[in-house]
Formats: structure tokens, C-alpha cells, sequence
């Protein structure tokens, strides 16, 4: 072979392994592509971009009745929402509010996810039943909660039920306090409390049931409170995290069962009701509307940023332990002081798959006579190691 058809086959041969190394492209795919994206990015920039500019725009102008305003005022609309009396009264509806919804519905959450989590069967069935609620519509439900429920007559099947275990009927439910807060309540807790709970229900799902075996072995009843404060819980911490924050939100967000149960009462207008009635009704004044949706924005980003500095996503736990003193504890190693010798310890070791760790538990005795004649409190520390293996 000569020196010419050799050097040509040699740069067939990387062309050939150059084309092998790009990506394939298969034909008429970005004609498809720009049809499947461009409605997405119409629709988004015609009915989100453009409305939040424009709304930004606005929060500095005088704009009664028109959206084409002339007269600019600066901070003219922040300064009356921050001294407005109704819309600190809605706020402190607001708080009222998540102060029952939030800790009601985690604590919901977590109990029903907890027990469809120990179901052996049929959890696909539970899941579904409780997460079906989730794709009603908060008017929907709203409406039945009026109408049907909580209608204040004799006949409603609250009403009913409070009947037949002898408490008197209750008309004011939508018109009085406290009654209205149980209505928006439970409306919301119905609606939400299946989402979140399949939220812990992977969290659950994503603990190692090392920790459990080892707990068990330590001594902790398999299934009790103290099993489920010193491992569950701590495992659950970020999950917790992320459900707080979203339940927070949630409640900002609040619009739909307050505006169809209770109306624009003064006493139950959460912020976004009463800016919808100053921006939508009948002084249609989107100036002070979009100051006050802008102010109720930073209110709920500081609110997010300032949950998450506190408690944070587990990102940097040891720097949130020297910043904040109520954080400074011992290692998760200590989690089996108080129910058995070494808990913490085999379960650190045994997730790190170094087995038993080099030295005895400063509170585990040394054999099993000092402690009663109780084998699993030495022998707990190498037992179980991640490969389901005994260390002999």
C-alpha cells in the first residue's frame, strides 16, 4: 500500500471517529421543537412576563380606572399600604390564619403518612384516596363546605351531627367567631393534607431501615414514640423543611375559600382579598393593587428567606450550629444516650460501613455484667453493618 492511500484511509478513520463522538441529530427535530415551545413562550410572556412588568410599572403611578396611566407618584402607593390600617388588619388575618393551618396540616400530614407507610398492602389504594381531594377545585369545595356542611341549618350535616351527640345547632357558622375559622379550616386542611402527606410518605420511604435495626437492637421499641422522636424525626428534617415553606406560601397564597365563604368581611380578608377588591373593584385602583402585590411579595420572600437561614435544607448544618446557639448540640451520635448504650454510635458506624467504632461508649459498660447481665448493650455496637452481614 503506498504512502498516499494510507494517509487517506488514516483520515477517513478519524473522521469517521469524530463523527462517532458527536451527538446524532435526527432530521426535522429543531422544526418540532420551536412548534412544541413556541405557544409555551407566547403564552408565558403575553399572560405572565408582561402582566408583572407592567404591574411593577404601575405600583408608581396613579392608575384609578385605566392602565395607561400619566401621573407618576414614586413611592407615593407603597407608603399608604405601609401606614393602610385594613391591610395590617389583613395581615394579622393572615397570621391568625397559618398559625392553625400550617402546624395542623404538617402534623396531619405526617400522622397519615406514617400510618399508610407501616400498611403492608394496598398502599397505592390509601394514597390515592387521600391525594383525590388535591384535584378538586377550592370553589368546588368551597361551595359544598357552604352549602352543604356548614349551612347553619338543622338539616346540615354538621348541624346533624352535632344533633345526635346532643350540642345545639349552630347557624352563624359563616357570620360569627370562632365559627367561620373552623369553615376555612377545614375546607383548606381537606383540600391540601393529601399532597403533603405523600410528600412525607417518600421521606419516610427514603430512611434506611439500618437505623431501625440497629434502634432495635439498642433497645427501642420497634414502632414506639421514642423510636419515632429519635429516628424518624431527625431523618424527616429536611422534608419538614420544605412542607413548612410550602404550607407557608400556601397560606399567603390563600384567595379562593376566603372569597367564596366569608366575602370581603373585614374580619376574615386575608392581603390577597382585600387587594383584589382595591384593584378589582369599584375604584379598579391598580396603582395602590400592584404597590400592595409587590409588598406582599417581598413580605413572603423575606418570610422564605428567613425560614430557611433559621432552620435551613441540611446544605450547611455545622455553620447553622455556630450561628445560631440553640443549635449547638452534639452529634447525631448522641441520639441513643437515654434509650440504650450506643444507639448513635452503631448507627453512625454502621452507615459508614466501618462496623463497630474503635472504642467502648462512654455510656455502655465494658461486658455484659455491668449491666445486669444484658448482652445487647455491648454486643449492639457490631452487630449490623449496611451489607446485612454479623461481624463475628
Amino acid at each position: 500500500m503506498s504512502t498516499a492511500t494510507a494517509g487517506r484511509s488514516s483520515r477517513a478513520a478519524q473522521a469517521r471517529s469524530r463523527d462517532s463522538s458527536r451527538p446524532t441529530r435526527i432530521r426535522g427535530t429543531g422544526i418540532a421543537f420551536w412548534l412544541f415551545f413556541t405557544p409555551f413562550a407566547v403564552g408565558l410572556l403575553i399572560f405572565t412576563i408582561i402582566p408583572l412588568l407592567w404591574g411593577g410599572a404601575l405600583s408608581f403611578f396613579e392608575a384609578k380606572g385605566t392602565v395607561l396611566p400619566t401621573q407618576f407618584v414614586g413611592l407615593g402607593n407603597f407608603k399608604d399600604f405601609l401606614t393602610d390600617t385594613a391591610f395590617l388588619y389583613s395581615l394579622r388575618t393572615f397570621t391568625i390564619f397559618a398559625i392553625f393551618i400550617v402546624p395542623v396540616t404538617m402534623a396531619t400530614s405526617l400522622f397519615l403518612a406514617v400510618l399508610v407507610n407501616g400498611i403492608p398492602r394496598f398502599q397505592a389504594f390509601y394514597r390515592s384516596v387521600f391525594f383525590l381531594p388535591t384535584a378538586c377545585s377550592y370553589v368546588v369545595a368551597s361551595v359544598v363546605w357552604r352549602l352543604g356542611l356548614f349551612n347553619g341549618l338543622d338539616s346540615g350535616v354538621v348541624n346533624t351531627m352535632l344533633s345526635s351527640i346532643g350540642l345545639d345547632p349552630i347557624a352563624d357558622w359563616l357570620s360569627a367567631s370562632p365559627y367561620w375559622w373552623v369553615v376555612l379550616i377545614s375546607v383548606r386542611l381537606w383540600m391540601q393534607v393529601g399532597f403533603y402527606m405523600l410528600l412525607f410518605l417518600a421521606g419516610l420511604q427514603a430512611i434506611p431501615s439500618q437505623l431501625y435495626e440497629a434502634a432495635a437492637v439498642d433497645g427501642l421499641n420497634p414502632g414506639g414514640w421514642r423510636m419515632f422522636r429519635m429516628i424518624t424525626l431527625p431523618q424527616l428534617r429536611t422534608t419538614s423543611t420544605a412542607v413548612l415553606l410550602l404550607l407557608l406560601i400556601a397560606a399567603f397564597q390563600a384567595f379562593d375559600e376566603f372569597y367564596n365563604l366569608t366575602g370581603n368581611n373585614p374580619e376574615t380578608r386575608p392581603p390577597l382579598v382585600y387587594l383584589y377588591n382595591i384593584a378589582l373593584g369599584p375604584e379598579q385602583d391598580f396603582g395602590h393593587g400592584s404597590a400592595g402585590a409587590l409588598v406582599l411579595t417581598a413580605i413572603m420572600v423575606v418570610a422564605g428567606l428567613l425560614q430557611t437561614w433559621i432552620i435551613g435544607f441540611d446544605s450547611n448544618d455545622d455553620a447553622r450550629r455556630r450561628r445560631l446557639p440553640w443549635r449547638r448540640r452534639g452529634p447525631v451520635g448522641a441520639v441513643g444516650a437515654g434509650a440504650g448504650a450506643g444507639v448513635g454510635a452503631t448507627v453512625t458506624a454502621d452507615l459508614a460501613g466501618t462496623g463497630a467504632p474503635p472504642g467502648p461508649s462512654a455510656d455502655a459498660p465494658s461486658d455484659p455484667s455491668a449491666d445486669g447481665g444484658h448482652p445487647a448493650a455491648a454486643a449492639a455496637p457490631e452487630i449490623i453493618r449496611p451489607d446485612g452481614g454479623d461481624r463475628s
